[in-house]
Parts: structure tokens; sequence; C-alpha cells
């Protein structure tokens, strides 16, 4: 579970800028809330709401890009190629920092990272020991560029191994792929975010996603039988979804399978099927939506959805956030943060559970509701919201 991420200089956002899951002691309980045996509290579900070109995606960009480069930067990046980020445009000189503080099991640590497109300046990891963080490796880029400085406490890297790993990849990531054990729970824990980002932005819907999501579906029931269910609920017109193989040849000759969605729909005693490339964008996104959402509520993790209201019409929210509602839906405490357009979504939430973002003099800043001087616990936020009272709204 994330407590909380701290990052500065990437993309939009030039300064310092934090998003915290966790909640005070004085806001009222809600079902959106994750309460832990120590009485801490964190959010499972969070808003983030503003202007076009404001910086949403900016804002939930760094956890995508946080699990791409713990997971996959190893093996991802070839040794020349940069770090698949930017920094803010002003101050591209400058290094960008990442902090994130999260929970594995009952145990609490801190990922921190200091990067510039070029190569690692920091990576740390720390576990929390009373009421201080002690580190578990340490990696310092050495002043005259030459290699790194590393401390390890508890992470059994060979030394060798560990400064021989190239400025552009993470330590985590290689050690996971040299078998390094202390390694292969935190690559997990990165591994379970989800999201539908890549370097650019919002990854564009196409009809590869439909064969990749039904392939997912086709090969877990559960997930497939959770997925027929909410189709069903959400009145897309299917009484059920059918997934076919099929074979498909390439331009060199290779047979692959593909997996084909079509929707099973009924009018009285008659049916008929519908391939899924024939239905609406709607149907097609909340298939796709499902395919990232489903996992992660069935394992545990974090949800990074840009644009959940995206083809989907606004009284199809509240059914995809209430899935991270409850126990029996969310079992293992799973957390969504999304961005949207749909203000409605303020009537849904509470305070703590949103953040705005705008975007002033080229840079972007974000505030969570309950920072905002004055505004009460019933105040009507999608009033206060539409009237400009709460900023981050187009300026026309």
């Amino acid at each position: 579970m994330i407590i909380s991420l701290r990052f500065s200089n990437f993309y939009s956002f030039a300064q310092e800028t934090n998003i915290s899951f966790e909640i005070g002691k004085k806001p009222a309980l809600s079902n959106y809330d994750l309460k832990l045996e120590n009485g801490r509290r964190l959010n499972k579900v969070t808003a983030v709401v503003g202007a076009n070109g404001s910086g949403k995606t900016q804002l939930i960009k760094p956890l995508a890009f946080l699990s791409w480069f713990v997971c996959h930067s190893f093996l991802g990046n070839k040794p020349e190629d940069p770090i698949p980020f930017q920094p803010h445009a002003l101050f591209s000189a400058k290094n960008s920092e990442f902090e994130l503080q999260f929970l594995l099991g009952n145990e609490e640590f801190r990922y921190r990272l200091v990067i510039n497109t070029n190569k690692i300046v920091h990576e740390s990891l720390h576990k929390k020991t009373s009421h201080l963080f002690s580190y578990i490796f340490s990696r310092d880029l050495k002043a005259d560029g030459s290699g790194f400085d590393i401390k390890q406490q508890g992470f059994s890297f060979a030394s060798a191994q560990a400064k021989a790993i190239r400025s552009n990849a993470s330590l985590l990531s290689a050690a996971y792929n040299y078998d390094v054990p202390e390694a292969a729970d935190f690559v997990n824990y990165f591994h379970k975010m989800i999201f539908n980002l890549n370097v650019l932005g919002r990854r564009n819907f196409n009809q590869s996603d439909l064969f990749d999501s039904a392939e997912l579906f086709y090969q877990n029931s559960t997930l497939n039988q959770h997925m027929q269910q909410i189709i069903c609920e959400l009145d897309l017109g299917m009484a059920s979804v059918r997934i076919s193989e099929a074979e498909a040849r390439n331009n060199s000759g290779e047979i692959s399978t593909l997996y084909i969605p079509s929707g099973i729909h009924l009018l009285g005693e008659t049916s008929f099927e519908l391939p899924f490339f024939e239905e609406s964008s709607g149907t097609q996104s909340a298939f796709v939506l499902l395919s990232r959402i489903l996992p992660v509520l069935e394992q545990g993790g974090i949800a990074i959805i840009d644009e959940l209201d995206n083809d989907l019409h606004p009284h199809l929210l509240p059914h995809l956030m209430d899935l991270f509602k409850f126990e029996h839906s969310n079992p293992h405490q799973a957390q969504l943060i999304f961005t949207c357009h749909t203000p409605e979504v303020l009537n849904l939430l509470k305070k703590h559970q949103v953040y705005l973002v705008q975007k002033d003099q080229q840079k972007s800043e974000s505030w969570r509701l309950d920072e905002v001087a004055g505004l009460r616990a019933d105040d009507n936020l999608y009033a206060k919201y539409m009237a400009g009272a709460l900023n981050a709204v187009p300026d026309l």
C-alpha cells in the first residue's frame, strides 16, 4: 500500500510535489478508507481533477515511471539509452527526485531516486525501524562520475556486480535479475502497480488492447467471471461475453493464437453475437479498463488510471469506484488513483480523497482539498468547484 509520493522536476511539475494517501484523525470514516492495525488510515481511492493541460496526467505518472524503472530498467534499457522521462522544460539541467513511502506486509519502507535523463545520481531503499529509517542499500554516483559508492545492510548483492550495474538501470531491477532474494518482494510490489500510461502519457486505445484483455480473461476464469458480472451490471446491452480462440499468421508465416471477445445480446428468447470490434467505444473501453482494474483487486496493489471516465457515461464511474469500497470486492485492500474530467466525482468523495491540479506560468501545482483553508467537510465540493471557488477550472 502506498502512503505517500514526493517528487520534483518531472514533466510540468517543477517544484516539490506531494501526493499523500494518509488520512488524519479528524475526517469521518468512509468506505473508501483503509484502516490499519495501528490505527493509521489511508485512502483506497484518490481522484485527480483539473482543466485540460493542467498536469493531471503528470501528477500520477511518477508512480507508473517508478514501477517501470524498478521492474524493467535493467533488461528494458540498452546501456546507451537515456532514462525515459522528461524534467521540466525550464529546469532540464537539474536533477529530478522521487521518494515513495509504502507498506509491504506490516513493514514500512522508503524508496528514493535522484536522476537526470542520462544517469542515476542516487538510489536507496530504507526500512522503518522504530521512528527512524535505516538503509537496506544506498547507491551514490561518485563526484568524478566514474562509478558508484554502494552501501548494503541485509541486502546480499555481490559488491562487484552491484558496482558494475550501468548508470541508467535500477539496482533493485538488476538485483532481482541476478536472483538476489531480498529484491524479489520489492520488485513484486512495484509490479503490482497497473497503469494505462507510458512515457508519452495515456496509452491511447487501439484494437490490440481488446485482444490482450481477452487473453487475460480467457486464461483466468476468476477474472473472467468477475468481468462478465460487471459488464452485464453496467447495462451495456449484453447478457454475457464469449471469448474464442483463432489462429493468425504474421508476415513471416509464424502462427499465433488470438483471443477474440464477442458480446452475447438477448431479446426475449432470441440471441445474437456481436464481435467487440463492432460494439460501442464505451463498451470496448469498459472491457479494457476492467482488464487493468480487476487484477489489482484480485492480488492487491494499485491501479493508476489516466482518464478513468474516457468514453464512459458519468453514471458508470460510481460502479467502478465501488469495486474498491468493500471487502468482498477488494479483499486485499487495493488502491486506485485516477484522473478524470467528470466533476460529478466530487459528489462521491470526501475532500481528503481529491487532488486538484492547475498550471500557472507553465508550472503545474496540486493540492488536496483538505488543505484548502475554510473548506468544511459538509461543503458541497461539486458546487464550489463548478463556481470556481476552488480554482483548477478552465480559464475561459
